[in-house]
């Protein structure tokens, strides 16, 4: 008899089955367990191994592709003592814009949670961070978004990618822009493909994308700007440089990036970068008089140069027409950037995000009136665009006060916004399809009448109606791990979140009174929309535990109505 088949089964070898269709494409990460000795995943199907893909850096993961042409049963397998397989996927190029791509693998480092009913944008995997080239391309909205692959915390950065049809419920694609391979060669360096924009391509079928991308200590420049297209929609060619320093003369500091490009009044693409001066966090703007904005991009000047807060960078500056079409003189702007580690010393605030509106003739910016974007601060990054002639944006729903490369963060995108003027300043509600998000009706008389709601899971819409501007109320939710509550007093509209016995900021609009609320909480987030967006927060609540319940503790006889909606996708 052969010894041999008596021998134990390997307990080390995994294995993941797949039923693939014909010319299915795998996108798989893997790495060497121990230096020196190949890391290895190989295909099987019912006639035996056909394939093998390896690895041989023991520190960072590399990104392999693997064809199968031929459909059916495959399985992959490799030896967990020699290999680490971080993520795999597979997905066909005829069908992925409609299908997606199918995650078969991830580890306990780069799972995503699971949260029922859940309806906000979250990665299939990994880190996520800002909003990345946020545009319709093909008929679609498409949205790109900073991400690590391979665990929940920051690292070198990737442009993740998904697109949707109503910009609520999202198919994932595949991952869009890499990390150069010098860098993922040095493992003491961080970098990557930092945040940026999308244009459609003028002449042609497809999209440009322009990036920052960085190396930590690349001398002289740390950041540098990019360019590539995608004629596709899912795939980035090679990028190349189209701005490889900053402007000489300008007492600049290293921070260069986030280039959001964007056509003109005047008719020529404009870029704006953020970056930080002696005087404070700056915008600069670029020009470009190339229609396809390959290159050719001329540096203006300064757009804005904010002193009022301590920034340590202006980040993610965008700027879109508001209210009539971009080459009326008319035509009021909003310009919209983020305050890096910036401190409102009033409420402890950190990360504010700005909103000016005025009016830009094409090199210049005349303010009439500025404004804070979102009064719980945790609508960071946000991106818009104007899809037709209805402006449409998003953010991050959380910013660098509280998330940090040293710990794990698992996060998400706000709900989409529109962008309109209106009450005195700029409104920003959510888009008319979130009312699609409404399941069935929890309540229509147990709130509005002092009682406690109860929430099975968390993923709810109230909406309440003050029988007049500015009446006192306290709506207290009910949550494992925070004290938290929506407060309208003499002070104005705020949310309270506190977490044990330390001080927190004061999430507050100053003096708004305000009569219609329409809150959303979802696993880990509330956001508050007052009297149709022009008082809005976004608030990240610590954790992934549901929000159980919800009663006013004050202020019922101020309440004329109320209504509460489960809400899924």
């Amino acid at each position: 008899m052969d010894d041999r088949a008596k021998a134990p089964a390997r307990t080390t070898l995994r294995t993941i089955q797949a039923d693939l269709p014909v010319n299915a494409v795998w996108h798989i990460w893997l790495k060497a367990m121990v230096p020196g000795i190949q890391g290895a995943l190989s295909f099987s199907n019912a006639n035996g191994k056909f394939g093998e893909v390896i690895a041989s850096n023991a520190e960072e993961y590399s990104f392999r592709i693997y064809h199968v042409f031929g459909g059916g049963p495959v399985e992959i397998s490799y030896d967990t003592d020699t290999t680490s397989v971080s993520v795999a996927y597979w997905f066909t190029a005829q069908e992925v814009l409609e299908t997606g791509i199918t995650v078969v693998h991830t580890n306990p480092a780069n799972a995503p949670p699971d949260l029922p009913e859940s309806y906000h944008f979250r990665p299939p995997f990994g880190w996520m961070n800002d909003p990345n080239g946020f545009g319709r391309f093909g008929g679609r909205p498409h949205l790109f978004y900073q991400h690590y692959s391979h665990g929940l915390r920051w690292n070198n950065m990737h442009w993740g990618h998904a697109v949707s049809s109503d910009y609520l419920r999202w198919r994932h694609l595949p991952i869009f822009l890499f990390p150069s391979e010098d860098l993922m060669a040095r493992p003491d360096r961080r970098g990557g493909a930092f945040s940026g924009s999308a244009i459609a391509l003028p002449n042609a079928p497809g999209i440009r994308v322009f990036f920052t991308e960085k190396v930590q200590d690349r001398a002289p420049e740390q950041e540098i700007q990019m360019t590539a297209t995608s004629s596709d929609l899912f795939s980035a060619g090679q990028a190349e440089v189209i701005l490889p320093s900053r402007p000489e003369g300008e007492g600049l500091t290293f921070d260069f990036r986030d280039p959001y490009v964007f056509k003109g009044p005047d008719g020529h693409w404009k870029m704006l970068l953020g970056s930080q001066s002696a005087e404070g966090g700056v915008i600069l703007l670029y020009e470009t008089l190339d229609v396809t904005a390959a290159g050719g991009w001329t540096y203006l000047g300064k757009l804005l140069v904010e002193k009022r807060h301590a920034t340590t960078a202006i980040e993610c500056p965008c700027m879109l027409p508001l209210d009539g079409v971009l080459t009326d003189p008319a035509t009021r702007w909003v310009l919209i950037y983020g305050l890096m580690n910036s401190v409102d010393a009033a409420t402890g605030r950190r990360n504010l995000t700005m909103a000016e509106v005025g009016w830009f003739d094409g090199r210049d910016f005349s303010r009439e009136f500025i404004q804070e974007l979102d009064f719980g601060a945790d609508n960071y990054a946000f991106q818009a665009f104007l899809d037709g002639d209805a402006p449409v944006g998003m953010g991050w729903l959380a910013n660098w006060a509280e998330a940090s490369p040293t710990i794990d963060f698992p996060t998400a995108m706000t709900l989409p916004r529109t962008l309109k003027l209106g009450g005195n300043g700029l409104l920003t509600p959510p888009i008319g399809a979130a009312e699609s998000l409404r399941g069935y009706i929890l309540d229509r008389t147990r709130l509005a009448a002092g009682q406690g709601v109860s929430f099975l899971r968390g993923a709810v819409e109230i909406l309440f109606e003050l029988k007049e501007p500015g009446a006192p109320f306290d709506l207290q939710f009910d949550h494992a791990n925070v004290d938290l509550a929506l407060v309208q007093d003499e002070a104005g509209l705020s949310i309270r979140h506190r977490v044990g016995d330390g001080p927190s900021p004061n999430f507050i609009a100053p003096g708004a009174k305000v009569r219609r609320l329409r809150i959303f909480l979802d696993y880990g987030s509330i956001e508050v929309f007052a009297d149709h967006g022009r008082f809005v927060g976004t608030k990240r609540i610590a954790g992934l535990e549901p929000v159980r319940a919800a009663r006013f503790a004050a202020g019922t006889e101020n309440v004329a109505h109320a209504t509460v909606w489960s809400l899924r996708l």
